[in-house]
């Protein structure tokens, strides 16, 4: 399968992409701005082609390729997120490793203004069917997709110390909208 279309089966057309950094510097994927999906009201920023390069599981020592996704309601849509996501993809590539289920990145400041959100947690797509979380491409390669959800300090410090089964237990439990960036944080007693 085409990995554009694979995407947009679920986020909705891609309405505009970028191939070079704020710099005009070629990138090495490109990043698009999905919408009209299955979701309504959402937008969504991806890596379109960051699965190329293959990136090392920590955990296994193989070669896993990804591509990063990061949802917003529509309200919230506009500003910094192609930014951001080239900033978390290009940090797996500086690095080589593969950003696995559970991994946090940050807490690096409000991801927007007016928010309690400041960091980054690795998840499967579960607002989508289970058969997006992966696609086998054309190469040959199978590229997983990498949901971005934001999160807030106490929720990135909760992860580091009971871990992220027990993260996306309290995720399940109260069910918050994990696509808007000024939700509060979740409660985390133990």
């Amino acid at each position: 399968m085409n990995l554009i279309e694979h995407m947009e089966s679920r986020l909705g057309r891609l309405a505009e992409g970028w191939s070079v950094d704020p710099d005009s510097n070629p990138m090495p994927f490109q990043l698009g701005r999905f919408q009209d999906g299955t979701l309504p009201g959402v937008v969504t920023y991806a890596t379109i082609g960051l699965g190329k390069h293959a990136l090392t599981s920590r955990t296994s020592g193989r070669g896993i390729h990804q591509e990063l996704l990061l949802s917003v309601r529509s309200e919230n849509a506009s500003g910094v997120f192609p930014a951001l996501i080239h900033q978390l993809a290009m940090g797996l590539l500086e690095h080589g490793d593969a950003i696995l289920r559970g991994d946090v990145i940050g807490p690096r400041g409000a991801i927007i203004p007016e928010s309690s959100l400041e960091a980054f947690y690795a998840a499967i797509p579960v607002y989508y069917d289970d058969a997006f979380a992966a696609v086998d491409l054309e190469s040959g390669s199978r590229t997983v997709m990498v949901w971005m959800v934001p999160i807030g300090k106490s929720e990135a410090a909760f992860v580091a110390k009971a871990g992220w089964a027990a993260f996306e237990s309290k995720l399940a439990e109260q069910d918050p909208d994990l696509l808007d960036l000024k939700r509060s944080e979740i409660r985390l007693d133990m």
